[in-house]
């Protein structure tokens, strides 16, 4: 049987994207085949989007990440199914469900953004020796859970061999994403991320990008109220703002959308 897909990527975190699929597939056994980079299509994820309701915009979207594990919040995952529903549906807003949270989601030609919640920051939550200094990482729930650390110079910092210690050594870094990251000025931030589920470090995170303006911002290091731009690894910038109506983030950039095929998942 083939299935119908399109490749899409928010700011560089790329996604195979599988719209109105309506059998009961175990999609998070096929998550891992399909994001292979050598031996499938290749991804940072396998996006499933199902309609709630005919007369409503809303769509129920499975995130599965390339080691199979389910993602509690992807917000790039959903930047993406968020475009898929604008041309599927002709939606310009719409809520987006993931992992059980509604996410309102509003796309304006290829850009698109997504509401975040954000919970308290957990100061130094986790410290970890690099290079003769300590690293000391807040925690932050962003819909999934992150660690983020204020450092001086993200390029200067062995980002993967400090990941693989964090990992391997503090039960609190098994689960989380963690991140890097250099203030560049008031409203500006360069942030690395390695994310849960992930093989490498990943071009883009936008729930990263949020928790690092929170976590900034709590220390004074970008602006409490205002606009944010988030570099990453990519070179395409994410911006993060505050809601103005309710206690959650705006996060929103760029979506590409770079081709379409069919899976055979025989």
């Amino acid at each position: 049987m083939t299935v119908g897909f399109r490749k899409m990527h928010g700011s560089g975190n790329d996604f195979l994207l599988v719209t109105g699929a309506e059998d009961d597939r175990d999609w998070r056994a096929l998550g891992p085949r399909l994001c292979a980079r050598r031996t499938g299509v290749g991804a940072d994820g396998l996006v499933v989007s199902t309609t709630a309701g005919e007369d409503s915009a809303v769509l129920d979207v499975l995130c599965v990440n390339p080691d199979g594990s389910v993602a509690t919040l992807c917000a790039n995952a959903l930047r993406c199914a968020a475009r898929c529903a604008l041309l599927d549906h002709g939606w310009n807003t719409m809520s987006l469900v993931m992992a059980g949270v509604s996410h309102d989601a509003v796309v304006e030609g290829t850009h698109v953004r997504v509401t975040v919640e954000a919970g308290e920051v957990r100061a130094e939550r986790v410290v970890q020796r690099c290079q003769d200094e300590d690293v000391g990482f807040d925690a932050v729930r962003v819909g999934a859970e992150h660690l983020v650390a204020l450092v001086d110079d993200v390029h200067r910092i062995d980002f993967a061999a400090l990941v693989r210690r964090l990992r391997a050594r503090e039960p609190a870094a098994a689960g989380a994403n963690i991140s890097v990251v250099q203030p560049c000025g008031y409203g500006e931030l360069t942030v690395r991320t390695h994310e849960s589920g992930a093989r490498e470090e990943s071009l883009s995170c936008a729930s990263g990008a949020v928790a690092a303006v929170v976590v900034a911002a709590r220390r004074g290091q970008a602006g409490a109220g205002g606009r944010v731009t988030v570099h990453n690894r990519a070179g395409i910038p994410l911006t993060v703002m505050p809601h103005t109506e309710r206690a959650s983030y705006w996060v929103g950039g760029p979506v590409t959308h770079v081709f379409d095929g069919e899976l055979d998942l025989a």
